[in-house]
């Protein structure tokens, strides 16, 4: 089983509150989070951290100079009582093809939807995603996305700090293990409640967040 997961794009740490979440990552790694840009209209912002290759991580959270969106804010952040590692996205080399091809042994990734962010130098950047909503396994298995013409967040100089490992938990891990399947990756399992969690190589050593 691989420590880190095939196709891996990003993990999403989800927060209520950004800026106190950046704060204490920067102090138990040792790294900074770089600002990533805000999700207009969505009431969310975040900051990333290059994770090594084409990988990175985000920590989203509420952006309070924006107005109150119209829905709920992304990965629930309205609800957190504290920072979670909610979920992961995988980059495959075609979305749609990993989709039809999930679709055809048995597992619905969820509709493909256009999604963007303005980052601090004013560019948008412009993507595709799917939703995997709830569900068994709910956050455990990744959803889907596709950058198209946009630079990768990864290759936009952010900091750095390699990862070392991404594992979870689930009640039934064989229930999560067949649509990681059809999807083309797979997830270090255990048995136990549902939980997402990795491990970095900081400055200041190893360090586990989830």
């Amino acid at each position: 089983m691989n420590a880190i997961p095939p196709l891996l794009d990003h993990l999403v740490l989800a927060t209520p509150d950004l800026g106190a979440t950046v704060a204490e990552f920067a102090r138990r790694t040792g790294i900074v989070p770089a600002p990533g840009g805000v999700h207009l209209a969505l009431g969310t912002r975040n900051q990333l951290v290059g994770l090594g290759g084409r990988s990175y991580l985000e920590i989203i959270g509420p952006d309070p100079e924006q107005p109150a969106p119209t829905g709920p804010r992304p990965f629930g952040v309205d609800r957190l009582a504290a920072p979670a590692v909610l979920t992961w996205a995988i980059s495959p080399p075609d979305l749609d093809a990993a989709v039809a091809g999930a679709r055809a042994v048995g597992h619905d990734p969820g509709p493909v939807r256009p999604m963007s962010r303005r980052t601090p130098d004013g560019a948008v950047l412009r993507w595709r995603l799917t939703d995997t909503g709830p569900g068994e396994g709910a956050g455990l298995v990744p959803f889907l996305i596709d950058w198209g013409d946009s630079p990768h967040p990864a290759a936009s100089g952010l900091p750095v700090t390699p990862l070392l490992a991404v594992s979870a938990s689930a009640p039934d891990p064989e229930r999560v293990r067949g649509p990681l399947a059809a999807l083309g990756t797979s997830l270090a399992l255990a048995t136990g409640p549902v939980a997402l969690s990795f491990t970095l190589d900081t400055p200041n050593g190893p360090v586990s967040f989830g």
